[in-house]
């Protein structure tokens, strides 16, 4: 039976529900803004939300083009700066940081800045922006992004924003917070964590209609499989309502 959702609803109403209330968090661009702003109309309406531009706690009324857009600054606590919110960060007061990305490997390791050698790229992707710093310094970073083989690699061909590096204590050793890193990823397949004694990723749960070996097919390396897997909740009609009003042009969620 075909699912009355899609898979971009899916993946927003997953990420918004990963969001605890009266915490905060640090957003990038695109789904993760919905899945923030979603959170706040629902279950977590204390959520505070921080945008790279300098809006902290802001009750944003439709989706924003970009971080820096003016409507990420609507109804905030503070219109700050980038050094403001970075050094926020940086300080430990932010417990989530909420990012996309191109590439990952199994220590959680995100690349979106070359495919290819770095001098010598095939592609170049965008780049950091804020992620190294919101992946370094944020407690715990949610991760949103497509999965295929050609995106979960053994080793990344560059490591934009650390994940756990090489594997325990490697992120100590480099000098970032103790107890902070990847905590979640959420893909099209399913919803994942990380293994608190390897570092490496694992299975959570699987979106409604998919197989573990779906999971395993679509990853270059082998994913962690515990005993028991769940299966994640589909977008309920009141989410969907509330998704368009978010989005009501369809730039992220579509028509």
């Amino acid at each position: 039976m075909k699912a009355d959702y899609t898979a971009t609803e899916l993946l927003a109403t997953v990420a918004s529900k990963v969001l605890e209330d009266g915490k905060s968090v640090f957003v990038g661009t695109g789904l993760p803004m919905i899945a923030s702003m979603l959170a706040q109309r629902t279950h977590a309406p204390n959520l505070l939300i921080i945008f790279e531009a300098g809006g902290i706690g802001p009750r944003v009324p439709v989706l924003p083009i970009s971080v820096g857009d003016s409507r990420t600054f609507h109804e905030a606590a503070a219109a700050s700066t980038m050094h403001d919110v970075m050094s926020l960060s940086q300080a430990g007061y932010v417990d989530y940081g909420f990012l996309g990305a191109a590439m990952i490997d199994w220590y959680g390791n995100i690349n979106t800045t070359v495919i290819g050698e770095h001098d010598h790229p095939k592609v170049r992707l965008p780049g950091s922006g804020g992620a190294n710093d919101v992946g370094s310094f944020c407690w715990r970073t949610i991760l949103l992004m497509r999965q295929e083989k050609r995106r979960f690699l053994k080793k990344v061909d560059f490591i934009t924003t650390p994940g756990y590096l090489t594997g325990p204590g490697a992120r100590e050793k480099a000098g970032l917070p103790a107890g902070a890193g990847p905590y979640r990823v959420i893909t099209q397949l399913g919803l994942y964590d990380f293994d608190e004694a390897t570092k490496r990723l694992k299975l959570l749960a699987v979106h409604p209609g998919v197989t573990i070996e779906q999971i395993q097919d679509n990853s270059e390396f082998e994913i962690l499989i515990p005993d028991h897997v769940g299966t994640t909740e589909p977008p309920t009609p009141e989410e969907r309502r509330l998704l368009r009003e978010i989005d009501p042009t369809g730039m992220a969620i579509g028509k």
